[in-house]
């Protein structure tokens, strides 16, 4: 340990050794597709290729479409009918897959109030 306190670049380069491998083995775990919403809806997720399609569009649908506030005609036209409806919660939901932590799957929750969307979430587990 001395040896490497006299030496401080060595302890420099080791740290952004981890780091560069660390992203070097996160590529690809994070999702960050495109949302596309014809994609979004025709998706068949019980086929192999999309099983996380959904999952990997979501950091895109969180910041290219503002949500809260949209009626639900407009969410259906953007993401098609949800997996589930509750009137009497006022809920949408939508599978989203596999979210690449184990077997763990995803949801999407979007709560209405009226008929526009008063909060949304997304649940792994």
């Amino acid at each position: 340990m001395k040896k490497l306190l006299k030496k401080p670049y060595l302890l420099v380069f080791a740290f952004w050794c981890v780091v560069f491998a660390s992203i070097f083995f996160l590529r690809g775990r994070i999702s960050g597709d495109k949302f596309e919403p014809q994609k979004w809806k025709t998706a068949k997720m019980n086929s192999d290729e999309n099983w996380s399609l959904r999952w990997d569009m979501m950091n895109s649908l969180r910041n290219d479409y503002q949500l809260i506030g949209m009626s639900k005609n407009e969410i259906v036209d953007l993401l098609g009918e949800p997996n589930n409806k509750t009137e009497t919660f006022a809920q949408y939901r939508y599978s989203l897959g596999y979210a690449h932590f184990g077997i763990d799957t995803g949801t999407l929750i979007i709560e209405f109030e009226k008929d526009s969307v008063k909060n949304y979430i997304v649940i792994r587990g």
